[in-house]
């Protein structure tokens, strides 16, 4: 076979077959454009009979009612209660003694007295509903009036406690902050007087190296200027008069020491005293806090009891 050939036909037969397909699918392509008209006018006839049936309603609705009809007053449902009673009043002319439609003790008004007393139970009722809502609605406003004045309370309380402790931490602060001054001083005092008596020892230690105990200055070596001036050269000792007067020096500068030293425990008694004192009122203070606390949480409490009860009673 040529290829030419072959080739001819196969371009053929893809021919042949596109256009078999193009065919279906117009062919497909009018059969739904077929349906959908089709479904068109069906949804168009169903809008007609529906149309064609409400009007024929309302032609029988308007046009031929049953009340139009000549037999209408034989099958009229509504006959009985459009006949006249035959009894309206006690005044009607029709009740005469023969027609036997008036009896003595007859309640006429019966009826009517029971629409009435429906209508006033009705009311009453209505009346009863209402006042239980405005109670309800008042028990509602006073609870919630309770609940925020116990909300305001307890937020005046929680208030009063933040105030108390900060006052109280300040208080803390202000006594660590004078211990803490107190301490310096007192350091800082002892300091001075440890540099003072170091100080007043380096003094006594130099005039006891200079003075006339350790010179031996003796009678012959008074100067010829005077008794007061010494000739160091010849001097041999000191006096007993002189010995006497340093022992009665170094006496006053001990008892001086002793009435420095009485003092200082004294001053370091004062200032632990008042220490103690401080500490004391600190702790008193918040004792007292404590029981005003429990007061007011009694007190609270008490208040609280009272109003759930009158809540109760209520």
């Amino acid at each position: 076979i040529d290829k030419d050939a072959l080739d001819a036909q196969v371009k053929e037969k893809k021919i042949r077959e596109a256009a078999e397909k193009a065919e279906h699918e117009r062919f497909a392509h009018d059969m739904k454009k077929n349906d959908k008209f089709m479904c068109l006018l069906e949804e168009r006839q169903k809008n007609e009979i529906r149309d064609i049936n409400r009007a024929l309603t309302e032609f029988h609705k308007n046009f031929q009612k049953p009340e139009t009809r000549r037999e209408f007053d034989l099958n009229d449902p509504q006959a009985l209660k459009k006949d006249r009673p035959a009894r309206v009043s006690d005044d009607d002319p029709r009740c005469t003694v023969s027609g036997m439609q008036k009896f003595m003790g007859e309640d006429l008004n019966y009826d009517q007295r029971m629409k009435f007393q429906k209508e006033q139970l009705r009311e009453w009722f209505l009346q009863q509903q209402k006042d239980l809502k405005n109670a309800l609605a008042d028990q509602k406003l006073t609870d919630d009036l309770y609940d925020k004045f116990r909300i305001e309370l307890d937020r005046k309380i929680m208030e009063e406690q933040r105030k108390e402790e900060e006052s109280r931490r300040a208080v803390c602060t202000a006594t660590k902050n004078f211990n803490r001054i107190q301490v310096a001083e007192l350091d800082h005092k002892n300091e001075l007087e440890k540099a003072q008596k170091m100080k007043d020892d380096m003094d006594e230690i130099t005039c006891l190296l200079r003075g006339d105990f350790l010179s031996e200055n003796p009678d012959q070596a008074v100067s010829p200027w005077g008794k007061h001036n010494v000739l160091v050269n010849r001097w041999k000792g000191m006096t007993q008069e002189q010995l006497m007067a340093i022992r009665e020096f170094q006496k006053e500068q001990a008892l001086e020491k002793q009435r420095v030293r009485e003092q200082e425990r004294r001053r370091d008694a004062e200032w632990d005293r008042q220490r103690l004192q401080a500490a004391r009122a600190q702790l008193l203070w918040e004792r007292q806090q404590q029981r005003q606390n429990q007061v007011q949480r009694r007190d609270l409490d008490a208040v609280n009891a009272g109003l759930s009860e009158e809540q109760k009673a209520k």
